[in-house]
C-alpha cells in the first residue's frame, strides 16, 4: 500500500526520475515518434503538452485520494511535487534525446529551425509516457 508523505522529499524526486526514464527511453529512440512529430502541427504540440500536464495532475492528485495539493509546499501556488513531476517528464525525454543524438539521427534532412520544432513536438510525445512512469513511481512508496 502506498503511503503519502506530507513533505516532498529527495526520495520522491528519485522515484520520479527512475519512473520517468524507464518509460521515456523506448519512445525517444522509436522512429515512429519522430515521424509523428514531423506530421504534427504546433496546435498538436500544444495539445500534447496540455495532455502531459493533465495526466500528471490527475495521476498525482485525482487518482490518489490520500494526496492533497492544498497541503503540499508550493512554488507560485503550484505544488512542488507537481513542478518536479513536469521537470522529470520533459527533462528525462530531453536528456535521452540528447544522449542518443535522436534529432540528428531521425531529422538529419531537416533545416536547423525546423529540426528544433519537430524535436520539441517529439519531446512532448515522449513526455506523455514519461509522466505516467514518473507519477506511478512517485505514488509507490
Amino acid at each position: 500500500m502506498a503511503r503519502w508523505r506530507p513533505q516532498f522529499q529527495v526520495a520522491d524526486i528519485a522515484q520520479q526520475v527512475v519512473g520517468g526514464f524507464l518509460l521515456a527511453g523506448p519512445f525517444v529512440v522509436t522512429e515512429e515518434v519522430w515521424t509523428l512529430a514531423i506530421s504534427m502541427g504546433w496546435l498538436h504540440g500544444i495539445a500534447t503538452i496540455a495532455l502531459v500536464f493533465a495526466i500528471g495532475y490527475g495521476a498525482l492528485y485525482e487518482a490518489d485520494a490520500d494526496r492533497d495539493p492544498e497541503r503540499e509546499r508550493t512554488v507560485v501556488g503550484v505544488p512542488v511535487r507537481f513542478v518536479s513531476l513536469m521537470g522529470v517528464a520533459f527533462g528525462s525525454v530531453v536528456i535521452l534525446a540528447v544522449v542518443f543524438d535522436a534529432p540528428a539521427t531521425f531529422l538529419a534532412d531537416l533545416p536547423a529551425m525546423e529540426r528544433l520544432g519537430v524535436t520539441l513536438r517529439a519531446i512532448s510525445v515522449g513526455a506523455i509516457f514519461s509522466v505516467v512512469g514518473a507519477a506511478t513511481a512517485d505514488s509507490v512508496y
